[in-house]
């Protein structure tokens, strides 16, 4: 078991070190401040930074209070029986649907159905839509650790069911909720099939002014710049460069959400 987690964390390290080897050379102020020419071969690669962190933003701000208001439904309030039983069964089969169906039920309902075409606000629904299993789950996890004497203590000093849940058991079960999060965070920044049907654009050298334009996005672009790109030994810098740039991007949001989880966890002491 040791030389598998060995070999595992070996393997991770030489992709990073592989892209950080290869990117670095590429990055500099213009790539990172500068629009697209040639259609994304050249100069920067500005607006799909952007459009990548409002899609995340996004996706962090319908997703959350969301699967975390679920998780405490199902976990506090739902009564056990075949009700719950399905929607448990429901949200773990949704966690391991691939990614492209996503795609297809975000362009059917949000692009299509509400008419919302292929927008910012369209590809955040959709990547919402995606990682909120994930969020549920461990969410309702976070809340079951939570000891029940907890609950016991404050409804028998006459708090109510919710008060009891918002002092006695949300801050203890915040730190296992937002790792649910990170792990969202994680999937959703680097999904390329979701947001090629309902938001990615393949070049659009300008900043999205509303939630209804379409953006460039980090994962669509390096996808496009290593499959469909004619020369692709001429680009193979810029690959190298934008998968750097998405890498520091994902590991910058998680070490904000494990930071905040961290402090937390000081705080609180069962």
């Amino acid at each position: 078991m040791r030389l598998l987690a060995y070999g595992v964390v070996c393997v991770v390290a030489w992709i990073f070190l592989d892209i950080i080897w290869k990117g670095l050379p590429a990055i500099n102020w213009e790539f990172i401040s500068a629009y697209p020419r040639k259609s994304g071969s050249e100069g920067g690669i500005l607006p799909a930074i952007v459009g990548t962190v409002l899609l995340v933003l996004g996706t962090i701000v319908v997703a959350l209070p969301l699967g975390m208001a679920t998780a405490i439904y199902l976990s506090e309030y739902a009564k056990e029986g075949k009700y719950t039983r399905g929607i448990r069964l429901a949200v773990s089969t949704l966690a391991g649907i691939p990614s492209i169906v996503f795609g297809l039920f975000g362009l059917g309902l949000f692009v299509l159905f509400f008419g919302m075409g292929a927008s910012l606000i369209a590809g955040s629904l959709t990547l919402a839509c995606m990682i909120l299993p994930i969020i549920i789950v461990s969410s309702e996890e976070a809340l079951r650790s939570v000891p029940q004497a907890l609950r016991d203590g404050s409804l028998a000093l006459g708090a109510s069911k919710w008060q009891s849940i918002r002092t006695n058991v949300l801050p203890y079960a915040l730190p296992g909720m937002l790792t649910g999060a990170i792990l969202g965070i994680g999937r959703a920044a680097g999904e390329t099939a979701p947001i090629l049907l309902t938001a990615a654009a393949f070049f659009l050298p300008k900043l999205p002014n509303s939630v209804f334009d379409q953006v460039m996005t980090l994962p669509y672009h390096l996808y496009v710049l290593a499959t469909q790109h004619p020369d692709a030994e001429k680009v193979r810098p810029m690959q190298y460069g934008t998968a750097l740039v998405l890498l520091i991007i994902v590991i910058a949001f998680n070490m904000g959400a494990i930071i905040l989880r961290t402090g937390i966890r000081k705080k609180l002491k069962w």
